[in-house]
């Protein structure tokens, strides 16, 4: 990622975190809840999202997580509200792509500033927990989200030395 690249991803993760969009935000009469947890980081997020004719009508999120998380939940929630459903699910099997996998074409717009995760491996799934919370919502699922269900298991302890402490909430 070149110097650019990298200071617009980090002032766009710094923004979505001290700034969240759609933060603390229940929409009335929501039609869709959902769950999430990152055991290795203790991110957690509820999102509820009212949907209405197939579109997204109204989403907000509440909880507590890293700068990345945090973000990312923000970001999520801005590209999908009034979108129709299949919309968002494209968008999550997008970003997972483009974060595991490192390329999901151009159908992501601005959502590909994501891409600067991969420069932090241990940071993946904390980005990738507010889309697999979206998608267990959209799907109507009441178990609890786990991103230890995506994928290998996790270090004995989490490498990010910001997590624990008392900033990382938003």
């Amino acid at each position: 990622m070149n110097a650019d690249l990298r200071s617009l991803y980090e002032q766009v993760v710094l923004d979505h975190n001290r700034r969240p969009r759609n933060f603390q935000h229940q929409p009335a009469a929501a039609t869709h809840r959902a769950r999430g947890f990152n055991p290795v980081c203790n991110d957690e997020f509820t999102v509820a999202l009212k949907v209405e004719d197939g579109v997204i009508q109204d989403v907000g999120f509440n909880g507590a997580g890293c700068a990345i998380s945090t973000a990312s939940c923000s970001l999520m929630t801005e590209a999908v509200k009034g979108k129709p459903v299949a919309e968002a699910e494209r968008m999550f099997r997008g970003v997972q792509q483009l974060l595991t996998v490192g390329d999901a074409g151009n159908e992501l717009g601005k959502l590909t500033i994501l891409a600067g995760v991969r420069d932090y491996p241990m940071r993946v799934k904390c980005a990738t927990l507010a889309w697999h919370v979206l998608h267990a919502a959209l799907a109507m699922k009441s178990d609890t989200v786990s991103t230890e269900d995506q994928g290998p298991p996790p270090p004995a302890e989490c490498a990010i030395p910001e997590h624990g402490q008392e900033g990382h909430k938003p």
